[in-house]
């Protein structure tokens, strides 16, 4: 992947993790969940768990990239 490319994707992905963090914080708020489980789902959410795994990759490959 080019510098374009990784930077697309971190964009991509970051604001799709956004996204989905914002949607489960407006569920919960209607469901009057306390702060406290909002956050345990936040942490425990797998989807959010491979985004952030994802986003740290093409952090990695975009560092050793601006190393060559």
């Amino acid at each position: 992947m080019d510098k374009q490319d990784l930077k697309l994707s971190k964009k991509l992905i970051s604001s799709y993790k956004k996204r989905l963090e914002k949607e489960i914080f407006e569920r919960s708020m209607k469901l009057k969940m306390p702060q406290k489980k909002f956050e345990e789902i936040i942490n425990n959410n797998n989807e959010l768990i491979s985004l952030k795994k994802a986003l740290k990759q093409l952090e990695a490959e975009s560092k050793s990239q601006s190393k060559v």
